[in-house]
């Protein structure tokens, strides 16, 4: 590394470049991680050719290249730490997604229960700042959402679709199974020729296209700049104009009435105290015998409780304000603040997992162009960690993601 590049990764990430630094608590840290790894079919490698795990020879291998940082990161701040430690170089691995699902499914239980009390003194809590009131959400998203249409379309298919594809087998393409996909949750919320449809949360476009493909007239909510303009470039190249519409608003702005709603993995983004907001605002916007659909990643409900509060690495880096509901907690919030019924729903959690495969293999198949957009190595190695983070998770099941089919009485 440079000295220029030494400069450049000091001021774009701060606590990066320099680890911080607390004896106390890197030496807690790495007697835990000692244990925690002790049962876990991985091999972690040390600089002085030593080894820690259970893992066999052919096992997936983490190589911890800076020990001493590594443990002092994960000491001052668990949750953030681990995969900051990889942004900084502090350990690699060639085998990121298969390292990670091991740590993925013993998240409840790498922690001991006694040090799991401790939790409400030790976790950093989430910032007001991050909170999805009307300025918050409009901020949370630009950061992540806003960061260049260019780097989505260069991992991305051509649907630009950012959420989980539905593979019919695996040999099928991600664009088709992203189109299988849309026609399956626009089949669940019923939209048909002459159906006028409220999307919350446009993407890029790719679900008003395919719905306005079907005769229906579509208005479509975001409040990101960045995917309005490419969004309504879109609509307008497949010549569906005058039927789809995207608008730069909130969900809790919009008015009017709709035969069905959409909302493909938004409502992560919305905020546990907001989802009876929510939930209510689809129920006022739906008329009577229509019907929504709604696809969402989901955790286990113990786990959302325990973390509900917490302040992660993912919403330090990847998604603020974010917040994972359990599949209770979106049938609870549906029964408390609508009239509406879940009539159907389906699983795409390992559909998941193989998306954001392919993804990263993009992501990191066309490196060189994306770092031509101003990204730097710091950039590749957090984008890398977050959807091989976010695989390991599907693949372990500790994540899922459902379409649910809601129906509102006539």
């Amino acid at each position: 590394m440079t000295s220029d590049m030494t400069i450049d990764r000091a001021t774009a990430w701060p606590g990066i470049a320099t680890a911080p630094r607390s004896a106390p608590r890197a030496w807690l840290a790495e007697l835990l991680f000692r244990q925690a790894v002790r049962s876990l079919p991985v091999r972690v490698l040390l600089p002085d050719g030593s080894h820690l795990g259970a893992g066999k020879p052919d096992a997936p291998a983490m190589r911890l290249v800076r020990p001493a940082d590594f443990y002092h990161r994960l000491g001052v701040d668990a949750k953030i730490g681990f995969g900051e430690s990889y942004m900084a170089g502090d350990w690699t691995s060639d085998e990121l997604a298969e390292v990670l699902t091991p740590f993925a499914v013993r998240m409840a239980t790498l922690v001991p229960p006694t040090l799991q009390r401790l939790r409400r003194w030790v976790d950093r809590r989430r910032p007001d700042a991050e909170r999805n009131d009307l300025s918050g959400a409009r901020s949370n998203i630009g950061r992540h959402y806003d960061l260049s249409n260019d780097l989505f379309a260069a991992f991305l298919d051509e649907t630009m679709t950012y959420s989980a594809a539905w593979f019919e087998h695996s040999c099928q393409s991600l664009y088709d199974a992203q189109l299988r996909k849309i026609d399956g949750i626009l089949d669940y919320a019923g939209v048909r020729e002459g159906s006028e449809v409220l999307e919350i949360g446009t993407g890029w476009g790719a679900l008003a296209i395919r719905a306005a493909q079907r005769g229906a007239h579509v208005t479509s909510v975001t409040i990101s700049r960045e995917q309005r303009e490419l969004a309504e470039a879109r609509i307008e190249a497949a010549g569906v104009s005058d039927l789809a519409t995207v608008l730069l608003c909130d969900y809790r702005q919009v008015t009017g009435s709709y035969d069905a709603i959409v909302s493909v993995e938004m409502l992560e983004a919305v905020g546990l105290e907001y989802w009876p907001t929510f939930f209510a605002a689809v129920d006022r916007l739906l008329r009577p015998g229509g019907r929504i659909g709604l696809q969402v990643i989901t955790m286990p409900h113990d786990r959302m409780l325990a973390t509900s509060e917490s302040y992660t690495w993912i919403h330090k880096y990847v998604f603020p304000g974010g917040m994972l509901p359990s599949v209770r907690a979106i049938e609870e919030a549906v029964a408390d603040n609508t009239r509406l019924r879940v009539v159907e729903r389906r699983t795409l959690g390992l559909d998941y997992a193989h998306t954001l495969r392919l993804w990263r293999e993009r992501f990191l198949a066309n490196w060189n162009e994306i770092r031509r957009g101003g990204f730097d190595e710091t950039f590749r190695r957090m984008w890398e960690f977050y959807l091989a983070y976010s695989e390991a998770g599907f693949r372990s099941s500790y994540l899922d993601d459902w379409q649910f089919s809601m129906v509102k009485p006539a």
